[in-house]
């Protein structure tokens, strides 16, 4: 296996194992709530005047999909929709103060895994994360290269 195959491979790999030690905690912490619905609420309670197409961008999911995931989200009185009084066209979501409940339990979880996971984090030099997230980045923009590339849409 060339270098690429196994970062690639380890890239999964850590990401199975974050979603392992995860999992249950937020299950526990977030029940009645799907995953869908939670990342919905945190890219509302992190983005100002969130409307579909941002939702949909952000999420990585269509602008259909995110249309019902938001009527679930009011119906359930997490978000509420607005308009801006110079524009009547584009509707926006905020969360509601249940919506802002579940918004910081979710926050508070990734605290919880970052304060568990400080001990690697600490010994990484800045040019190292420097390093790191180049890359990231780097192969971040080839893959939204290639998803335009395909015609895939993800709002």
């Amino acid at each position: 296996m060339n270098k690429e195959e196994q970062l690639i491979l380890n890239f999964r790999d850590l990401f199975n194992k974050m979603v392992l030690l995860n999992k249950s905690k937020m299950e526990e912490s977030l029940k009645g709530y799907k995953p869908s619905e939670v990342h919905c609420i945190e890219s509302i309670g992190k983005n100002a005047d969130s409307n579909v197409r941002k939702l949909a961008e952000s999420l990585y999911m269509t602008r259909g999909a995110i249309s019902k995931l938001t009527k679930k989200l009011i119906k359930k009185d997490l978000i509420e929709s607005y308009q801006k009084p110079d524009n009547k066209k584009e509707i926006y979501f905020r969360l509601t103060a249940q919506g802002k409940v579940i918004y910081n339990i979710h926050e508070e979880l990734h605290k919880e895994f970052r304060e568990r996971d400080k001990v690697v984090f600490e010994q990484v030099t800045e040019e190292q994360f420097d390093s790191m997230l180049s890359f990231v980045e780097k192969y971040s923009r080839h893959l939204d290269t290639e998803i335009k590339k395909q015609g895939i849409a993800v709002n």
